[in-house]
C-alpha cells in the first residue's frame, strides 16, 4: 500500500517499556510520524497515555491492531512477543516496525516474514545501531569505492548491561535474555553493514561469569564473509571497563556521560533485590513508572543531544583506509592523510528508522533493514551461542547481501 509521504504514518505502539521511553523523543518529535494509539496491560502506562497524548489506548494487542485510525504498529515488546505479534498486526493489514532482535528463533523468522508477505504489508526491525548516520556515513565512502574494499573490523563494546534492573527471564538465554539476543543483533548488524552483508561463519566464545546474573554477559566472536573480509566482535556487559572512553563519554544514545558516576548500576543492585522487587524497579523506568524519562508531547523538541547514537568502538579497515565512526563524524586513516569528516548532531534522534519505515510504506525507496537483513542478523546471534556451546565454527545459510 502506497501513501502520501506528506501525511504523518498513524502510528500505534505496544509494549511501552524501555525501548518505547527511550524512542519517544523519535516518536514525539519526527515530523512523518503521529502516534495515535498504544497497547500495554498497565493501566498506569494507558493513563499517562491519554493525558499526555489524547489518543486511544488498549489493555490487548488485538484491539489496538483493530483500530481503523492505525497504519502502522511499533512492537516494542519483550522479545518472546513479537514473532506473534507481528503475525497478527500483519492479518490486521498493518505495517510493522519490531524492535530487534527480530525473534528468538529462525523459525519464528520465517513466519514472520512469510505473514507480512502474504498480507503485502512492510515489515521492517530495528532499532538496531546500524541505522546511525555514522555508520551509513562510513558505508557511503566504501560504497563510493574511495577506499578500497573492507578487509578486516575490529568492534568491541564494555557496558553496564547485565547491571541494569532486568525481568526474570532478561537472565535467561532460553528465553532471549543476556547479551547475544538484545547486543550482539546490534554489533552483528553494524559488521554486516560495513563488510556488505553476507556473512559466511561464525567462531565464537562467550562468558556468563556472575551466578546471580546467570546469562550470558561476554562474548567474543570471529566472523567470515563471503568477500572474504573478516570481524573481531568483542562485548561485555559486566560494568567494569565502560568503552564510552573512546567515544569522547558521548554515550550509545548520543548524550554526554559523567564518568564520574562509575559503578552507579552495580550500586543500584546491591541491596540484594529479589526478583521481584528488580522487576518493580524496572518498571519504574518504563512508561508510567515513576523513574521513567520525564512528560514528552507531541511537538515537544527533545534535549539536544552531543551527537549521533553509536555502539563502541570500532574500526573499519580496508585497502586504502581505515574508517573509525564515532558519535561526531567519520574519522579517516588513509595512506597519506587523516582527516574528520563532521556530522552535526542529529535535530530529531534517531529519524533515521521512521525515515525508512515511511519511506518504504509510501514505495518510495527500497529499504535495508527488512525482514531477510533482520533474519540473518539473528542467525549470526545464535551462531555466536552454538559456537560457543559446541567448540565449532558455524556456517551461515541464511544470508542476505546489502543489494540483495
Amino acid at each position: 500500500m502506497n501513501r502520501n509521504m506528506n501525511e504523518p504514518l498513524r502510528l500505534g505502539a505496544t509494549g511501552l517499556g524501555r525501548a518505547f521511553v527511550l524512542m519517544l523523543p523519535t516518536l514525539t518529535a519526527h515530523p512523518r510520524v503521529r502516534l495515535t494509539a498504544v497497547a500495554d496491560p498497565r493501566p498506569e502506562a494507558r493513563a499517562r497515555f491519554t493525558t499526555e497524548f489524547g489518543g486511544r489506548a488498549y489493555a490487548l494487542f488485538d484491539a489496538l491492531c483493530a483500530d481503523p485510525n492505525v497504519d502502522a504498529i511499533y512492537v516494542a515488546s519483550p522479545h518472546q512477543f513479537h514473532a506473534e505479534q507481528v503475525v497478527v498486526a500483519a492479518r490486521h493489514g498493518k505495517h510493522v516496525l519490531v524492535e530487534k532482535p527480530m525473534a528468538l528463533s529462525l523459525a519464528d523468522c520465517e513466519r514472520m516474514i512469510d505473514a507480512a508477505e502474504r498480507a503485502g504489508i512492510v515489515l521492517l526491525v530495528g532499532h538496531s545501531h546500524s541505522y546511525d548516520a555514522p555508520f551509513a556515513q562510513a558505508r557511503a565512502l566504501i560504497a563510493s569505492g574511495d577506499v578500497g574494499a573492507v578487509r578486516m573490523i575490529t568492534a568491541l563494546n564494555f557496558t553496564d548491561f547485565m547491571y541494569r534492573p532486568r525481568r526474570p527471564e532478561e537472565l535467561v538465554t532460553a528465553e532471549g535474555g543476556g547479551v547475544v539476543f538484545s547486543q550482539a543483533a546490534h554489533h552483528v548488524d553494524v559488521v554486516r553493514l560495513l563488510a556488505g552483508g553476507k556473512a559466511k561463519s561464525v567462531r565464537a566464545q562467550t562468558g556468563n561469569w556472575d551466578p546471580t546474573r546467570s546469562s550470558e554477559g561476554a562474548y567474543a566472536a570471529l566472523m567470515t564473509f563471503e568477500s572474504g573480509a573478516f570481524a573481531t566482535l568483542t562485548y561485555s556487559g559486566y560494568a567494569h571497563y565502560d568503552s564510552d572512553e573512546l567515544t569522547e563519554w558521548i554515550g550509545e544514545l548520543g548524550h554526554r556521560k559523567d564518568p564520574t558516576q562509575y559503578g552507579a548500576a552495580r550500586v543500584a543492585l546491591a541491596a540484594g533485590l529479589s526478583p521481584t522487587e528488580e522487576t518493580a524497579l524496572k518498571t519504574t523506568r518504563m512508561y508510567g513508572g515513576a523513574a521513567a524519562s520525564s512528560s514528552l508531547v507531541p511537538g515537544a523538541p527533545p534535549a539536544p543531544p552531543a551527537g549521533h547514537n553509536q555502539f563502541g568502538f570500532i574500526v573499519a579497515s580496508c585497502e586504502r583506509a581505515d574508517l573509525r565512526p564515532q558519535p561526531t563524524g567519520l574519522m579517516i586513516y588513509a595512506d597519506r592523510e587523516t582527516r574528520f569528516d563532521p556530522l552535526p548532531p542529529p535535530t530529531v534522534p534517531r529519524a533515521e528508522v521512521f525515515d525508512e519505515f515511511a519511506d518504504a510504506i509510501a514505495g518510495a525507496r527500497r529499504p535495508l533493514h527488512t525482514g531477510r537483513w533482520a533474519m540473518a542478523t539473528l542467525e549470526a546471534a545464535l551462531a555466536i551461542l552454538e559456537s560457543a556451546r559446541t567448540g565449532r565454527e558455524i556456517s551461515l545459510a541464511h544470508q542476505v547481501g546489502i543489494d540483495d
